[in-house]
This record gives C-alpha cells, sequence and structure tokens, in this order.
C-alpha cells in the first residue's frame, strides 16, 4: 500500500533531504498559467522534495576567492544531476505501485511557459508554470520569508525543489504557519546589493486559506545584480557593465528603464551573457546564472540570523561569518 509515510520513506532513501506533501485542492484559486492541477486534473497530491545547499558553497564568495562552486553544486548539480534521478526513482516506486506521477524538474521553465495556444477553451498556455516556492508551502515544508527566498525548519534559505504530481491518495501535512522562521528582520534588506527588496512594499496572497507576504522585489535589479554583482560585491566587472549597473540602480520601474533593458538586448540574463565573461561561461559551463552576488542578503544575511536564534536544525560547530565581510573600493 502507498501511504504518505511510505513515500517519504522511499525519497529520502533515494536522496532527497526533505520531503512534503500537499493536497492539490490547496491550489484552488490559483493563476489559470500556474495552477498545477491542468497537467494533471485527476492528481491528487502533490510531493514536494528538497535538496540542500551546502552551506560550504558559500564560502567561497564570504571569502571572497571562489565563486564558481555555487552555481556549479549549489544550483546545476541539484537541479540538473541530483533531484532528477530523486525523482526518477520515487516516480518508478509510484509507477510499480500502479500511481502516475508528473515529474517536475526545476528547470522545465526553460522550455518557456506559457508560449504556446491552448488546446481547448478556458485552459492555460503550455507550459503551465508551477511556481516553486508556493508549491513548497503548500507541501507544508516551510513558509516563504521577507526576502521571497523559501525558508525550511532543517535549512533555513538553504535547498532546492522539484516536485512529482501524483494520483496516489496522500495524507497531507500540515502547513507552516507564517512567522514560524522569518521574524522579519529585514537583514535581507539591509544587506542586498542590489537594493532590490523592500522594507515597506509587500506582496500579499492567500495559500491554502492561510495569509502570506512578503517583500516587494525589483526582479530587474535582482536578476542583474545575482549575476554579475555591483562595484563593491564583484571582481569581475567590467567598467562599462559597471556603469549599467549604476543606471539600474538609480531608475526605477517604468519607461526609462524598458528603454535601457530593451537596449541590453532581452534584459538583464542576456546582457550579463554577452558583457561579463565570468557570466557567459557559468551559462555555458553550468546552464545557470554565474550567481557572483552569492544571494548576500536574501540567503546569506537570513541564515546567519536563523542560526544566531538557534531556529535552524541543520547546526555547525563554527560560525559562518568569521571575518568582516569584504567590500570593494572602486
Amino acid at each position: 500500500m502507498v501511504t504518505a509515510e511510505r513515500v517519504k520513506e522511499v525519497a529520502l532513501t533515494c536522496g532527497a533531504d526533505i520531503v512534503g506533501i500537499g493536497d492539490m485542492q490547496r491550489f484552488e484559486g490559483a493563476p489559470l498559467q500556474n495552477d498545477p492541477r491542468y497537467i494533471f486534473p485527476e492528481a491528487k497530491a502533490i510531493i514536494g522534495l528538497g535538496f540542500r545547499v551546502h552551506r560550504g558553497l558559500l564560502r567561497g564568495i564570504e571569502e571572497g576567492t571562489y565563486f564558481a562552486g555555487y552555481p556549479a553544486m549549489g544550483y546545476a548539480n541539484i537541479n540538473d544531476v541530483h533531484a532528477p534521478m530523486v525523482m526518477r526513482e520515487l516516480g518508478d516506486f509510484l509507477e510499480d505501485n500502479r500511481y502516475e506521477a508528473v515529474l517536475y524538474q526545476n528547470t522545465s521553465i526553460r522550455i518557456g511557459c506559457g508560449v504556446g495556444t491552448p488546446v481547448h477553451e478556458g485552459y492555460p498556455k503550455p507550459d503551465v508554470f508551477l511556481h516553486f516556492r508556493i508549491a513548497a508551502y503548500l507541501c507544508g515544508m516551510g513558509e516563504i520569508g521577507w526576502s521571497k527566498v523559501f525558508l525550511t525548519p532543517r535549512f533555513g534559505p538553504r535547498q532546492r525543489f522539484a516536485f512529482i504530481i501524483t494520483d496516489a491518495p496522500l495524507e497531507p501535512d500540515p502547513l507552516v504557519e507564517p512567522g514560524t522562521l522569518c521574524d522579519r528582520c529585514m537583514r535581507c534588506v539591509a544587506e542586498c546589493p542590489g537594493n532590490a527588496l523592500s522594507a515597506e512594499k509587500s506582496v500579499k496572497v492567500t495559500l491554502g486559506g492561510q495569509d502570506v507576504e512578503w517583500g516587494a522585489l525589483d526582479e530587474d535589479r535582482c536578476a542583474a545584480v545575482y549575476q554579475v554583482g555591483t562595484r563593491e560585491y564583484s571582481p569581475f566587472l567590467p567598467e562599462h557593465v559597471a556603469e549599467y549597473i549604476d543606471t539600474l540602480m538609480a531608475e526605477e520601474k517604468g519607461a526609462e528603464r524598458s528603454q535601457m533593458l530593451s537596449y541590453a538586448g532581452s534584459g538583464p540574463f542576456s546582457y550579463a551573457n554577452k558583457e561579463v565573461p565570468c557570466s557567459a561561461k557559468a551559462w555555458e559551463s553550468y546552464h545557470h546564472p554565474s550567481a557572483v552576488c552569492g544571494s548576500r542578503g536574501c540567503m546569506r544575511a537570513c541564515m546567519i540570523h536563523l542560526e544566531e536564534r538557534g531556529a535552524v536544525e541543520n547546526t555547525f560547530e563554527n560560525r559562518f561569518r568569521i571575518r568582516k565581510p569584504w567590500k570593494l573600493d572602486r
């Protein structure tokens, strides 16, 4: 018999670090284009699989000496290698027990979401985009922090996810009450090098009957600065790209910024690819961003705060931030 307990046992044995299960009806009210029930209308449960990002993968960026480990092993290895293998084995287990399994990989969106033509009236355009942080929340795996980064009791902000949608009737996990982990310390806001997070403005949604809130995010600044950094926080930044980042940081959302981003190609991702060798080589080698920012505010500052509070289960002998954080004088 396939039970939630047995599914979790198999998932952990196959290599997942954390597992949660949600009821598909928790997606009621989701935007059409983000509703996974259209992927598998008969599905009863969604299985969330979490994979730790080793704290040591952030060490080289913290010291300013090794930036490749995080995109290579903290992104590419999890998303493209390890997670798909675990999903496949758990999918085999479900199929061997006569239940269907839709394996939804982190990089599924790269084919393109919402770009096709609906095949039925009232249907979303293919491909449907599963919002991973919302899905993880609905699987009872943790909460969305003010930074919009997902936090779990075990690792705080240090994990990535994959999901399986199935018609197996599995008992769902309870939702984590918002505020259990994120105490609104705002260190994510203070330490974001792109000033991409607002301390006042927020996004509010209702998920599974719970009111959930996170800080408003300037996606353009986040995407650009995350990939290439700023003058103070990137050893790889050519001067003309530094000027672009300066302009991006000075402009608010609107027509002027839109023109600047259009001039860049197709937004900050394209610009980083073309103009910053470090970023271009990361995409060529790992098929993931170079992550020069190293999630300075949204992950590292948050992680440090949670560890100081004793709010996460994965603890260490030594503190993460041992020395004064580096900053370039440019």
